[in-house]
């Protein structure tokens, strides 16, 4: 395709700051793009939207390309992005809408794609989509074939039901949940409360300023709900983004659970072949190999690793960040069927304060660096021809996504840009604490020597 058609798409979908960057106009032009793209006439698609202040402005705006193509429009109104994924599929619809930017501030908006299968569109769709938004080549209905819109509610309670049904948990656990006003606020205390837990909430009125918290689920932001965790001896704290695709935990001490840990915790007891980023830690390979269990690794994003899960037919996979699919509910990331099987596994094997502190611990530093989009290429061009030679005892250079490279006792370090922000992300494993700390600085010197 050519390489002059500007990319709309990023890791995780499109986001942007509405009116600067994501124009009303885009926003219908990529409605008219989709139902293109699906085939017009009498094709459906399903829409949801997260709690963002501008979420029924930027429904309207792609409703309006899609009728304008021919296009039916089910409207699920505000849900996660889960659910968005799951009715696609219960629905048989072509295509799946979720109004959202996930993590971002709250100026922003985006838009995800779902396949019919609950999958994500990959990037050999999306930049099918790109091309027809790009040369404006839409195949409009005349105004006796424009498209009809309806309403759909009753498809939530059959997502309930079903994510229930996809557990086995007898209910005896204390839980706080922090939704950060976000798209899981009704939802996700619902199914914990159906599941037989006593839950507590924080930040679960919707509410697209997230006055409560930044829907970042990071350790600054979850301050609060690990105090109350600690304060109510509860046994667990569970924590969405904005979108609800994602989920953090808070052990019953308090303490924010270790991405990677966390990940692997769960992949191990899951087990069977696992699919994974090239950015999760080694610590995941050890409880698999315990298990005798297989890890795959692929480039970020979830769309990388649900496309590895169906060619290699995996049980299970996701991103340290708490993006996680199974396979065997729906190919969306599923934040609150995630809380409900980590829940499942401290309910059955004991606190998940002590479950995790028998993982080995690899010290992992996650670093950034901001940068503008444009300054990205250039960047990364300048890793990959003279990062590996900036390094001593380099074992290995992986080029899956970004630079990744490994040294030869055992630690690691991979650079890559960031697909939905303004930063060129590091990540990093050392041995120790001291070897991670002059890694990270070695890379942020090299980084910042370019800029």
């Amino acid at each position: 395709m050519d390489e002059m058609i500007p990319k709309l798409f990023g890791t995780s979908g499109i986001r942007g700051k509405l009116v600067s960057e994501l124009t009303l106009e885009l926003i219908t032009d990529i409605g008219m793009a989709v139902a293109t793209y699906i085939g017009g006439k009498g094709r459906k698609i399903v829409i949801g939207y997260d709690t963002r202040t501008s979420n029924k402005m930027v429904e309207n705006a792609i409703t309006a390309g899609i009728l304008q193509c021919g296009c039916n429009v089910i409207r699920l109104g505000m849900v996660p992005t889960p659910l968005v994924g799951y009715a696609a599929m219960k629905l048989g619809a072509d295509l799946g809408i979720m109004i959202t930017a996930s993590h971002n501030p709250s100026q922003y908006n985006g838009i995800k794609l779902w396949n019919s299968t609950g999958m994500a569109y990959t990037q050999d769709q999306e930049r099918t989509i790109e091309k027809i938004v790009h040369e404006k080549s839409f195949s409009q209905a005349s105004w006796e074939f424009i498209g009809k819109i309806e309403d759909n509610e009753g498809v939530v309670f059959d997502y309930i039901n079903d994510l229930l049904d996809n557990v086995d948990i007898k209910g005896n656990l204390k839980v706080v949940v922090d939704c950060a006003s976000g798209a899981g606020s009704y939802i996700s205390p619902i199914v914990l409360r159906k599941a037989g837990c006593h839950v507590l909430t924080l930040n679960c009125q919707p509410d697209g300023f997230f006055p409560g918290r930044m829907p970042e689920p990071s350790q600054a932001n979850l301050s609060e709900l690990m105090k109350v965790v600690k304060a109510t001896g509860a046994d667990i704290g569970i924590a969405h983004d904005g979108d609800a695709d994602r989920m953090v935990a808070i052990d019953d001490q308090g303490r924010m659970a270790d991405f990677d840990k966390l990940l692997a915790l769960v992949s191990s007891k899951i087990g069977g072949k696992v699919v994974t980023t090239v950015d999760a830690s080694f610590c995941v390979d050890k409880c698999m190999e315990d298990v005798g269990g297989e890890v795959i690794r692929t480039k970020v994003g979830d769309v990388h690793v649900a496309e590895v899960i169906v060619e290699s037919n995996a049980s299970f996979g996701g991103e340290p960040s708490g993006t996680w699919l199974h396979p065997d509910f729906c190919m969306c990331p599923d934040g609150i069927l995630s809380a409900l099987k980590v829940i499942e596994i401290v309910e059955k094997y004991g606190p998940l304060s002590k479950l995790l502190d028998e993982i080995p611990s690899y010290p992992t530093i996650r670093d950034r660096i901001e940068c503008e989009n444009i300054q990205k290429t250039l960047i990364m061009e300048k890793v990959k021809e003279e990062l590996p030679d900036y390094f001593d005892n380099v074992l290995d250079v992986n080029f899956i996504d970004g630079v990744r490279i490994s040294m030869e006792d055992g630690s690691w370090v991979l650079i890559r840009p960031s697909g939905t922000e303004s930063y060129i992300r590091i990540t990093l494993e050392g041995k120790t604490m001291v070897t991670a700390k002059e890694i990270q600085n070695k890379s942020r010197e090299f980084i910042e020597g370019i800029l």
